[in-house]
């Protein structure tokens, strides 16, 4: 990283950056391009490690990338202010950031639910959701193992 002064590597400051976010951009390794699309996701704290997840279809593009190679990137954002200047160059953006690299998987039978409750806890405070059975049953579960993590925060 170039600016090492805005460089943040703690985990409880890198997990603070994803509590505040909304969307986590995945990027996926396409034939020619990247694909990246932007997810709903939760995270869970495992043995000092973090996992996110997602849910998708049972079938589609992010699906088959994944059983080709199961390698991504991924970006949170959140805080973003635009700071005005009196010239052009002097304007500038507030934000905090986290790029980090892992493997995505399809999550077990026995992590789905893991996965979606992470899932509403990113969202809602709430505790006490039902979840319906044919939903549930419908929809796949992303489990991504993060193996690199970095954030970055300019206030």
């Amino acid at each position: 990283m170039r600016r090492k002064d805005r460089e943040i590597t703690e985990l409880d400051r890198i997990v603070e950056i994803i509590k505040k976010s909304n969307v986590c951009r995945v990027a996926f390794l396409d034939e020619e391009y990247p694909y990246i699309v932007p997810l709903n996701f939760g995270f869970d704290i495992q043995s000092k490690k973090i996992i996110l997840y997602f849910h998708c279809a049972k079938e589609g593009k992010k699906i088959s990338l994944i059983q080709k190679n199961n390698k991504v990137c991924f970006e949170m954002d959140c805080s973003n202010k635009l700071i005005e200047g009196e010239k052009a160059c002097d304007y500038t953006m507030n934000y905090e950031s986290v790029i980090g690299y892992g493997t995505i998987e399809i999550a077990s039978d026995s992590e789905k639910m893991t996965g979606l409750r992470a899932l509403m806890k990113q969202y809602t405070p709430r505790e006490d959701l039902s979840y319906d059975e044919r939903a549930v049953n419908a929809v796949t579960v992303l489990k991504l193992t993060v193996d690199k993590i970095t954030g970055k925060v300019y206030l």
